[in-house]
């Protein structure tokens, strides 16, 4: 059996935490620059307001609605994230983070247990340690546990947060609940041919005849239809390292000096260096990518990016940032307003296995500067340590005007009982 634990309007619950008052009220998340409506609580959802609305548009439809609009507070919601999924770790040996607010637990050798009071053992202990609300499904398969925590999720009085599905006919009945766009893996494309060949169901899917699913779809959807058949052909995932690490931004303002888009791309740069050593790892090769404002079509337009091999991987904020600023400069036109710009280092290989280069090698200074200049870093909690070529003094932040407060992360924001 598996497990499927999902934290219910996760960013919005984060907020709940330290904010009793937002209980019981709508509540929207903004996306990066405070863009548009990414997550909201139920009671949002009730008055309409649109997942993805730009909130410039529906700003005051929020005031008119009492709605409290808040700014995304990554470092919270990842800590929040952490918190949870080290507890559900104490409930199965093998657990496969899916998102921020999901886990899949596999539940081998649990044949004796009852797994109602299980399921309810592990939302109480996530509500209680972190004031996060959960629902739990429980299903032979991966695919079925999705259908029956939409399931929980559905109705949270009635199923009080759970969902077993532990036999055939609670199968057959949940798989003829679920519309074929509702399915786990299933996307807008695939929805639409299916519902051409008369699917309308998850149920009407598991009917297909499987050659016909594997000959004329992929081995991907016959796994999810076998996995709804309840075979289970979904494994739980391993994590593995990332195989291409990337830093993209818009900026600001557009800039057609190349000096602000050198430090731009040095400081691109500097992150995916220390992305790569976080997951120690080097790269054979990095991207430079140098765009205009597309939306300004008045204005003279460029688009272009120049790829730079090194001769030997490398995991060096020094030497990546001097290749991502020698590629920028060979891509820069003058005259043209730059809106957006991007670092992506590839071709990874793990820094304890990889091909040696008889001629050429890292500086052997550059190892232990890197291990300082992260451990400096990690201890102040900040970049305090920067190259040359970055502003020292500017520090680039996305626009966050409804920010909450760092309550698990910043020190100087954890809150004060009085």
């Amino acid at each position: 059996m598996f497990a499927l634990i999902d934290c219910n309007n996760f960013y919005a619950s984060c907020e709940r935490v330290f904010n009793p008052n937002l209980q019981q009220k709508p509540v929207a998340i903004l996306s990066n620059n405070d863009g548009c409506v990414i997550s909201m609580s139920d009671e949002a959802k009730k008055l309409e307001l649109p997942f993805g609305a730009p909130i410039f548009k529906w700003e005051q439809f929020c005031k008119e609605k009492n709605i409290t609009v808040l700014s995304s507070n990554y470092p919270l919601y990842g800590d929040m994230s952490a918190r949870v999924m080290n507890i559900l770790a104490d409930f199965s040996p093998e657990v496969e983070v899916y998102s921020i607010d999901e886990s899949f637990l596999k539940l081998d050798g649990f044949e004796n247990y009852n797994l109602y009071e299980y399921g309810t053992k592990m939302r109480s202990r996530v509500l209680k340690w972190t004031g996060i609300p959960t629902c739990v499904g429980i299903a032979p398969t991966k695919a079925l546990c999705k259908v029956a925590n939409k399931i929980a999720r559905s109705n949270l009085k009635q199923s009080k947060g759970i969902c077993i599905i532990d036999s055939e006919e609670k199968r057959i009945k949940a798989l003829k609940w679920t519309k074929i766009g509702n399915v786990w893996g299933i996307g807008s494309r695939l929805k639409k041919r299916l519902q051409d060949k008369g699917c309308f169901t998850a149920w009407d899917f598991t009917q297909l005849p499987s050659d016909w699913v594997l000959k004329n779809f992929s081995i991907v959807a016959w796994r999810l239809q076998k996995d709804l058949q309840g075979i289970s052909k979904i494994p739980m995932e391993v994590v593995s390292s990332k195989k291409m690490i990337a830093t993209t931004r818009s900026f600001k303002e557009t800039y057609s000096d190349i000096e602000n888009i050198k430090e731009r791309i040095s400081t691109f740069a500097t992150r995916c260096a220390e992305k790569l050593r976080k997951q120690e790892s080097s790269c054979h090769m990095l991207i430079v990518q140098l765009s205009s404002d597309r939306h300004k079509t008045d204005a003279a337009q460029h688009r272009e990016s120049k790829t730079v091999i090194f001769s030997h991987p490398t995991d060096s904020t020094l030497t990546i940032s001097n290749a991502a600023v020698a590629g920028v400069k060979s891509i820069f036109k003058p005259g043209i307003k730059y809106k957006r710009a991007g670092v992506i280092v590839t071709g990874l290989v793990p820094n304890d296995n990889f091909q040696l280069n008889l001629f050429t090698r890292e500086n052997p200074k550059h190892k232990p500067l890197m291990v300082a200049i992260d451990a400096l870093n990690k201890k102040f909690k900040a970049d305090k340590i920067k190259l040359g070529n970055q502003d020292l003094k500017h520090t680039w932040k996305m626009r966050q005007e409804r920010l909450s407060a760092k309550f698990t992360t910043n020190i100087n924001d954890v809150i004060i009982v009085k």
